[in-house]
C-alpha cells in the first residue's frame, strides 16, 4: 500500500492546481468564454434538477381602455420553469506503489503527479467540450448545442418541455439545401447566414456569438476575403474578442468564431461523446454553424463540484496503488431557445 503522506501531497496538489481549472475550462472553448463574458457561467448548491426559470408568454391582461370601463385583472401564466437533469463527470489520477519508490522524494513525486494532472486536465476541457457540442444521447452526458438548438426542433424533449406541443421551445433551423435550395459555397453562405439571422432578432435581441465547423467558417471566411474584411486585433464583438480563437466578424457585432480545427474536421478518436468503439467528432459537427443569443444559454456547474478532487481518497484494497478524482457536476441550459439557430446542410 502507498504510504500514507503521499495522500497528502496529491491531494495538495490537485488542490492547488484545480483551483484555476474550471476558469481554464472557459478559456478553453468559445462558448463557455462568451458565456462568461455576459455571467451566464452560474453555480447552483442543490436540488433534484437544476431550475431554469422562463417566460414564455405575454401578460393577457394589457388593454386599452376609457375612463370607468373594467380592468381585466385575471392572472395570467406568463412564466415556468425548465428542469435539466444533473450530469456528472470525472477523470482519475493514480500512482502506484511501484512508482512512488521510483520517484522518490517528494519534488520528485510532484513531478510526476504534475505530468499526469496536466494530462487529466486537457482530458477534463476535451471531454466537457465534446459534450457542450453534444446531442446529449450519450449516457449520463449534459444536454449540448446538438440538444438545445436541433437540427429537427419540431420534436424531442428539452428541459422537460416537448417541443411538439410548446413552439415557443423550439430553436430556429436552417438548412442551405432543403431552405436554401443548394449546398452552402463561398457564393452563397452570406445569404443563408443574413436569412437564419434575421429570424432571431427580436428588438435589441440578437445573436452575438455564431460557432462554426471547419466547412461552413472557410465557406464564410472565402467570401468575405474578395472584400479584404478581416476581424480586428481588439476584436469588434459587443462584448470583446474572445482571445486564443480564430474569429471573423458578421453584421458589424457578432463573432464568427472557428470552434471545429483538427476534432471539427476530423473524426476525433477520443471517446468522450460516442459510444464504445466508434468515433465521434469534437467541437462543431461538421456544414454546421450556431447562431447563438448567450443570454440565454446558460453554463450550471455545481458549487460543490466544478472540477474538484473528490474526498476521500480512494486505495485499491488488492493493489499498490492510489487513486484520485477530478470531479465535475451540472448541465448546460437554454431560458429562451425560440432566439437560437442553426444553419446545417
Amino acid at each position: 500500500m502507498a504510504f500514507p503522506g503521499l495522500s497528502e501531497i496529491v491531494t495538495t496538489t490537485l488542490r492547488n492546481r484545480t483551483g484555476v481549472l474550471a476558469d481554464n475550462m472557459s478559456r478553453n472553448n468559445a462558448l463557455l468564454m462568451r458565456l462568461n463574458q455576459r455571467g451566464r457561467i452560474k453555480t447552483f448548491s442543490g436540488g433534484r434538477t437544476i431550475g431554469q426559470e422562463l417566460n414564455y408568454a405575454n401578460n393577457q391582461t394589457y388593454q386599452w381602455y376609457s375612463g370607468y370601463q373594467v380592468l381585466n385583472i385575471a392572472p395570467s401564466q406568463t412564466m415556468t420553469t425548465a428542469e435539466f437533469p444533473i450530469r456528472q463527470s470525472a477523470v482519475a489520477v493514480s500512482i502506484s506503489g511501484l512508482e512512488e519508490l521510483q520517484n522518490s522524494g517528494e519534488e520528485a513525486i510532484i513531478d510526476l503527479l504534475e505530468s499526469r494532472i496536466e494530462n487529466a486536465e486537457d482530458t477534463f476541457m476535451n471531454g466537457l467540450s465534446q459534450g457542450i457540442y453534444g446531442d446529449g444521447t450519450v449516457t449520463g452526458s449534459v444536454g449540448g448545442l446538438q440538444f438545445i438548438v436541433a437540427d429537427s426542433p419540431g420534436s424531442g424533449t428539452v428541459g422537460g418541455i416537448d417541443r411538439a406541443t410548446w413552439t415557443f421551445w423550439q430553436n430556429q433551423s436552417y438548412s442551405s439545401l432543403t431552405d436554401g435550395g443548394a449546398a452552402a459555397t463561398p457564393a452563397n453562405i452570406q445569404q443563408y447566414m443574413n436569412t437564419l439571422y434575421l429570424k432571431l432578432v427580436r428588438g435589441t435581441d440578437r445573436p452575438d456569438l455564431i460557432v462554426a465547423d471547419n466547412n461552413y467558417y472557410n465557406h464564410y471566411w472565402t467570401s468575405l476575403q474578395a472584400i479584404q474584411r478581416v476581424a480586428s486585433e481588439d476584436g469588434n464583438g459587443r462584448f470583446g474578442s474572445l482571445k486564443g480563437f480564430k474569429s471573423l466578424v458578421y453584421s458589424g457585432d457578432t463573432d464568427v468564431v472557428l470552434d471545429g480545427g483538427f476534432q471539427g474536421y476530423s473524426t476525433d478518436p477520443l471517446p468522450y461523446e460516442t459510444a464504445a468503439g466508434t468515433s465521434a467528432v469534437g467541437g462543431v459537427p461538421a456544414n454546421h454553424m450556431y447562431f447563438l443569443n448567450t443570454k440565454y444559454i446558460h453554463w450550471r456547474p455545481h458549487s460543490k463540484r466544478n472540477m474538484v478532487p473528490l474526498d476521500p481518497d480512494r486505495f485499491s484494497v488488492n493493489q499498490d496503488a492510489m487513486v484520485k478524482l477530478i470531479g465535475w457536476a451540472g448541465n448546460m441550459t437554454s431560458s429562451n431557445c425560440f432566439l437560437q439557430g442553426v444553419l446545417k446542410a
